[in-house]
């Protein structure tokens, strides 16, 4: 995955260092002894270069988290505005020529423009155009954050039906590299305009003797070019190159208001006198940081428009760090449960298989109130594979002699016990309002209403064995262990079936990076199955792993829900969403910890939006779709596990609100002292009223 990465930072700086004699200063000289000059002379303009790339992957985490928490996403605004003007413009373009040429510029030429605009001038000991070219590009990607995090926009071609996202497509290697460091919904602004274009402004600006003429001229036909490909490539819309710009021009100015203030501490020169003098005299130091310090406070003692402006912006941040925390961790772990070893949910209720000391206890919580205490249900003696499910409010259990039903409203009472042996698995629905256990015993399909009589249910041939079922209102679905991969639908009720075979089989260039694992897709064996009336999300085990495999009941027409070549684990489909976990760029031959943990995943089906819920380093599984959110368990890496509700929207915990709340009174008062101050300012120090009626 990372070779096409490594060949594009390799081109970029390839370039970058053959292109140097070209657009140096006409007295500028080349030396070997040079390349490592620059570094000790500029270690900390290249440390900003680097933070920033770490930082930027950092925070597309965050962003993926808060689009499919949140929901935020202006992208329907946006095309409101320019429609499909992209869409003809990628047309009225398109060759596969221009596919190749346009995604390898759009990666390595930025890469090339970022580095070189640095490297050129540190490597030439040219600081006057380094500072300001290392600050505007600081400024720029930090500038950006709260766009990327609460003005989310997609990418063109993953939003305009009749849009291509050439570059994210153009080959399996790059798909997959996309996916792991972009989150398809930071355009707005477009950094590849607003990074190259605040560079533009800052030589234009700053170059006085023109000694980067050529430079600059050649960043001006990089900009050009970038704006064609970012539309060209479907990644991008016209008014995010607006936004670019727009982003650009603040930046150049706000680093003309800060470069003298940043770099008087910053300058790798003055850090290494400092540090030498901390090193030499260190009482002169604690004593020069101590009046500093003195010095400061005296000056917010008796604020100007300077401090104040400081406070509201140090506001804002604060602000927007306790929401934006809140919003990517707002899911609740639900009360009561010491040990969750799995657990099911409908309807607003959830039933919990807990630990209690070896014993498999079976807890009930209000959805919309997990930190509620639990209700424990009048169980049979059961065991931790023992099935159990829950419909709306009815819970059904069943251990090795005994089935139950129970309302969940009353756990206590128990409004169905039969004997019943050799229980496998079981499901609950409800057929004319009234409840219907489904379960297979002995291999084969049966049902019981609350009465305890039996009810019709489809039927395979007396020697082909049931292995898998569940249900969705009056249809059921099961496999047969004769038909791993064939899926059969009926009605309960009814005795007749309808066949269909599901195709896990992946192109024969996905199934070769599989290199780790053998893939039999002719034996491919369904392993879960969860749907509704409109989809059907499917399991299939191909041996080397798990794919998910999407039904569309309407068409008939079969899709992957995710990643071919990386596993997927518990699926849930419910309410226009499915959800699965999944170790989403997993390779146990190059194993990371970031991602060789179960993850979150869902899929909005309306819009067909994938998206990851968590991102850590332990692992979330059995993710449960819910009508506002998800519920899933959490395993922590000594082995403790609990069971979250995560409700999706915006939310807030009750400490958000209140520090939202005293926000904003207190951004008032500091608005109305910051306007105050700076008229106060602006007037002239004195004022003789007698000589201007003198001069009437």
């Amino acid at each position: 995955m990372d070779g096409v990465y490594l060949t594009w930072l390799i081109s970029a700086l390839a370039v970058g260092v053959f292109l140097m004699p070209y657009f140096k200063p006409p007295w500028a000289k080349l030396t070997l002894t040079g390349f490592v000059d620059f570094i000790r002379r500029y270690w900390l303009h290249l440390l900003i270069a680097l933070s920033i790339y770490n930082a930027k992957d950092f925070l597309d985490q965050i962003d993926r988290m808060l689009m499919a928490r949140t929901g935020l996403d202006m992208t329907p605004y946006i095309y409101a505005i320019e429609g499909d003007l992209v869409v003809w413009f990628q047309a009225t373009f398109r060759s596969e020529w221009l596919d190749v040429v346009m995604t390898h510029f759009y990666i390595a030429g930025f890469m090339f423009i970022t580095y070189a605009s640095i490297f050129y001038v540190t490597y030439f000991d040219d600081r006057w155009m380094a500072d300001r070219v290392a600050l505007c590009i600081a400024w720029v990607y930090l500038l950006a954050i709260p766009f990327y995090l609460f003005f989310n926009v997609r990418v063109t071609g993953f939003y305009i039906e009749d849009m291509d996202a050439i570059a994210y497509t153009l080959n399996p290697e790059i798909r997959d590299w996309f996916r792991r460091i972009d989150a398809f919904s930071n355009c707005m602004p477009s950094l590849h305009i607003a990074v190259p274009f605040a560079i533009w402004l800052t030589f234009r600006k700053y170059d006085h003797d023109r000694r980067w003429r050529r430079f600059q001229n050649m960043i001006l036909g990089y900009i050009i070019l970038t704006a064609f490909a970012i539309i060209y490539l479907g990644i991008h819309w016209f008014v995010d190159i607006i936004g670019g710009m727009i982003l650009a021009a603040f930046t150049v100015r706000l680093t003309e208001l800060t470069n003298d203030r940043v770099w008087s501490i910053f300058d790798e020169r003055t850090i290494n006198s400092r540090l030498a003098t901390v090193l030499s005299r260190p009482g002169h130091s604690v004593a020069f940081l101590f009046n500093r310090i003195k010095t400061y406070v005296a000056r917010l003692l008796k604020p100007r428009s300077k401090e104040t402006g400081t406070l509201i912006v140090v506001v804002l941040i604060l602000t927007g760090a306790v929401i934006t925390w809140d919003l990517t961790h707002n899911e609740l772990t639900a009360e009561g449960v010491q040990s969750a070893q799995g657990a099911v949910a409908s309807e607003g209720w959830s039933a919990t298989m807990d630990d209690r000391s070896g014993n498999a206890i079976v807890l009930i919580h209000n959805v919309s109130n997990p930190l509620s205490e639990p209700s424990e249900v009048a169980q049979p003696l059961m065991q931790f594979g023992s099935p159990y499910a829950l419909y709306e409010r009815y819970l059904a259990l069943a251990n090795e002699s005994q089935l139950r039903l129970i309302d969940v409203e009353n756990p206590t009472t128990v409004l169905m016990e039969e004997e019943l042996d050799g229980i496998q698995s079981l499901q609950v629905t409800s057929i004319q309002g009234k409840p219907v256990v489904v379960y297979i015993a002995d291999d084969v399909l049966h049902a019981l209403d609350i009465d305890g009589e039996p009810v019709l249910v489809p039927s395979v041939p007396g020697d082909e064995s049931i292995e898998i079922m569940t249900v969705s209102g009056n249809e059921v679905l099961f496999v047969t262990e004769e038909e791993p991969a064939t899926l059969r639908l009926g009605l309960i009720g009814a005795t007749g079936f309808q066949n269909i075979r599901i195709n896990a089989s992946a192109p024969l260039e996905e199934n070769r990076r599989l290199d780790w694992g053998e893939v039999d897709e002719a034996n491919a064996s369904i392993v879960q199955v969860s749907f509704d009336s409109s989809n059907i999300a499917v399991r299939v085990n191909v041996t080397a792993l798990d794919r998910m495999v999407l039904y569309d009941r309407f068409s008939g027409e079969q899709r992957f829900g995710f990643s071919t070549i990386y596993p997927v684990g518990n699926i849930s489909l419910g309410y226009g969403y499915v959800v699965w976990e999944a170790k989403d760029h997993f390779d146990p031959e190059s194993f990371a910890d970031k991602y060789g943990d179960w993850e979150i995943h869902q899929l909005n089906l309306a819009t067909n939006y994938s998206e990851q819920l968590t991102s850590d380093t332990i692992d979330q599984v059995n993710p449960i779709a819910l009508k506002g959110g998800i519920a899933y368990i959490e395993i922590q890496d000594d082995g403790k596990t609990t069971f979250k509700v995560l409700n999706r929207g915006t939310e807030l915990a009750t400490y958000s609100s209140v520090v939202l709340q005293l926000s904003v009174v207190l951004l008032i008062v500091l608005t109305f002292v910051y306007i105050m101050q700076r008229q106060n300012e602006a007037r002239p120090m004195s004022f003789n009223h007698d000589s201007v009626l003198e001069s009437e």
